[in-house]
């Protein structure tokens, strides 16, 4: 079964003798991969040539009469009409990108930039990036230098939708033995600084009699006549052979004037153990852990630097074993990466669904306005389950479906009129007010009166005294309207916290339930998880979009921790014009991550937070909290992640990665624990014990 499309650029050499960075890139990829026989990759090559793997389609395109990329990737377009692929991955042509979302194809399209974005045809443009950015199910770099160059004057500088993958090597595993060569690789032209490298390599072979010096490349563009007879200039050789030459040399050197979008040659002589020079251009101080670099590009700087290495063994040495040693892109890693990134993809079809005491009138919002859009965060609908759960009869009233202008008065005296008329011919032992005080002082005696009903009030919003949280002021207000006739409340902001003039005996915390048939992702036992940390704020649950021009402290928080600690992996919504997600939407985010941040608004207050934590600690997401809000009374450190400020996140972020089970461990301690305080069948126990 071929499901996996490959796209080299038309341009691109996919052979041994002539492959380039996206070819080798691709090549290394697939031998390494578990998806190898489900892959194909589609090229230009000339008849006769032999392509560097068996799984490799020609799209010859010969003479075309129209533009020979579109021409190109219309051949691949038919071929995904053929094969139906359901990822088709695109290597540093957006042209080619562009052209397939404009066909809707149903593939996930991953997308590799191997080359500065703004250099390129089709993604030029501060518009072309964006439509790119928001229309691409994956994006990769292959430096930091080339993602800046893509965000570079948009009006954001992330997508969860990117990332950076860095060209990658299998490292050997005996240090080579040395020659005294020193070797330059790659185009033989002025941009990559082979004029500086012939002169300083001739000065240095005119004063060091026992060494010799190579080039290996051509450039029909540029000619140089340098000569010397331990000078030697090679046309373009097998990537192997390359290899080969890197293990024999002990210095080579990367002096490019060009804003390299990364450096394989600096990588991989490296990691062969040569002592690497280069300049700082673009993406090559990101190859490895490089202290060898020219400031300035001339070649008095490089012949200073190649005659310090050659006049003092101990530091070449030194150098060269630290290299090699200190290998930062490892092939392994690479692969893992985008292999978990496309069985994602390819298993991104899951199935999410597993799993009369009292008359109880239930009066809340229960989402049949926005289509039950926020069933899996709805208090209301786990309360009312809970109930059931417990054995009792519940009816639900939806206040706000009776929220319109013909039939509300000022006082809500429609909705009033219908409660009694209910409460007449279903005489409830209790009514619950959710997140609401719509009743009358004149409805609630009433009812209290006829039916001798217990009157509850539940709240899930902002009430903290120290002005903590947006409208807290304003939600106190509405609470402590007929607090007289209301026998109990239950808050999901504790009352230590609060400052009212209801009677303290009557406040109760009400903590975020989960409810087993709504929480039921066990994400700790999912494998192809590959962001690190996921985040979602919106602008009010109700509303469910952004918000132009609207921000609030969370935002900060998070671009804060993304600027500091940039290594992590970030799945963010609500940020960066990505839209918030609901239900099984939000679900689907969510099971990418490994980790997540629960993160409410205002200062943290005791016991409190937004209604997520249920939807995130309940689905077995390992998840962050501040310890300000005290869930330590609730929860270990092996259940939930405790922080002190931003730093101290970051820092058990980066250790809990580097402690993959622990990350699973607890996980699944974590859901274990919120299920066994806190599932709706036990708070609403408790809530009937208090109440009666």
């Amino acid at each position: 079964m071929k499901d996996i499309a490959i796209l080299l650029p038309y341009k691109e050499n996919f052979t041994e003798k002539s492959a380039g960075a996206a070819s080798i890139w691709v090549k290394d990829y697939l031998n390494k991969s578990q998806l190898k026989k489900r892959s194909l990759v589609f090229g230009n090559l000339e008849d006769n040539s032999k392509p560097l793997l068996k799984n490799f389609k020609n799209l010859k395109i010969g003479n075309s009469f129209v533009k020979k990329n579109i021409s190109y990737t219309n051949k691949l377009y038919k071929e995904y009409l053929k094969y139906n692929f359901k990822i088709i991955e695109i290597h540093n042509r957006p042209e080619s990108l562009l052209y397939l979302i404009k066909k809707k194809v149903k593939a996930k399209l991953i997308f590799v930039f191997h080359n500065n974005p703004q250099d390129l045809r089709a993604s030029s443009s501060i518009k072309e990036r964006i439509f790119i950015a928001e229309n691409t199910d994956q994006i990769y770099f292959v430096s930091k230098w080339v993602k800046n160059k893509f965000f570079e004057d948009l009006p954001y500088d992330h997508r969860n939708n990117t990332d950076i993958l860095y060209p990658a090597i299998n490292p050997i595993k005996i240090f080579p033995p040395k020659k005294k060569l020193i070797i330059f690789t790659g185009k033989l032209n002025s941009s990559k600084g082979f004029d500086i490298y012939c002169k300083a390599v001739i000065k240095i072979l005119d004063k060091f009699k026992d060494w010799r010096a190579l080039a290996i490349g051509n450039e029909p563009r540029e000619k140089f006549n340098f000569k010397h007879d331990r000078f030697k200039v090679l046309d373009w050789v097998t990537h192997d052979k390359i290899l080969n030459y890197y293990k024999k040399s002990s210095i080579s050197v990367v002096p490019s004037r060009w804003q390299e979008p990364f450096g394989r040659t600096a990588m991989e002589s490296a990691a062969y153990g040569c002592a690497t020079i280069t300049s700082l251009k673009g993406g090559l101080p990101e190859t490895f852990e490089n202290s060898l670099f020219i400031k300035k590009i001339n070649e008095q700087e490089l012949y200073k630097i190649i005659q310090k290495l050659i006049k003092n063994n101990n530091y070449r040495k030194y150098i060269q074993n630290l290299n090699f040693k200190n290998v930062k892109h490892k092939l392994d890693d690479h692969v893992d990466k985008i292999d978990s990134v496309k069985n994602f993809f390819l298993n991104s079809n899951f199935n999410f669904n597993k799993g009369s005491k009292l008359k109880i009138l239930h009066i809340s919002t229960f989402d049949e306005r926005s289509d039950h859009r926020l069933f899996n965060i709805s208090i209301a609908n786990k309360l009312s389950k809970g109930f059931i759960r417990n054995e009792h009869d519940v009816i639900n009233f939806s206040y706000r479906n009776y929220l319109s202008k013909n039939l509300v008065t000022k006082n809500n005296s429609h909705i009033n009129e219908k409660i009694i008329n209910i409460a007449d011919n279903y005489r409830p032992n209790l009514i619950i007010l959710g997140h609401n005080n719509i009743l009358e002082y004149e409805t609630i005696y009433e009812i209290k009166s006829k039916y001798n009903s217990k009157i509850i009030l539940w709240y899930e919003d902002a009430l903290g005294f120290r002005g903590e949280g947006p409208n807290w002021k304003n939600n106190l207000n509405l609470i402590e309207n007929n607090n007289e006739l209301i026998d109990q409340y239950y808050l999901t902001t504790h009352p230590d916290e609060i400052d009212t003039k209801i009677n303290k005996k009557k406040l109760n915390y009400l903590p975020i339930p989960v409810d087993p048939n709504i929480e039921n992702l066990k994400i700790y036992e999912y494998k192809n998880r590959y962001k690190d940390l996921f985040f979602a704020l919106s602008h009010g649950v109700n509303f469910g979009k952004l918000k132009k021009g609207k921000s609030d402290e969370r935002e900060i928080f998070i671009n804060q921790l993304m600027k500091i600690f940039p290594n992590v992996k970030y799945n963010i919504l609500g940020v960066s014009n990505e839209p918030p997600k609901w239900n099984y939407n939000f679900y689907k985010e969510l099971i990418k991550c490994k980790m997540s941040l629960n993160l409410s608004r205002g200062k943290p207050l005791k016991f409190t937070s937004s209604n997520r934590i249920a939807a995130l600690i309940g689905n077995g997401i390992f998840t962050f909290i501040d310890e300000k809000t005290k869930f330590k009374h609730f929860f270990n450190e092996n259940e939930v992640g405790f922080y002190k400020n931003l730093n101290d996140l970051g820092h058990k972020i980066e250790y809990m990665l580097s402690n993959p089970k622990k990350i699973n461990e607890y996980g699944k301690n974590g859901k274990s624990k919120y299920f066994k305080l806190f599932n709706n069948k036990i708070i609403t126990k408790n809530i009937i014990e208090n109440t009666f």
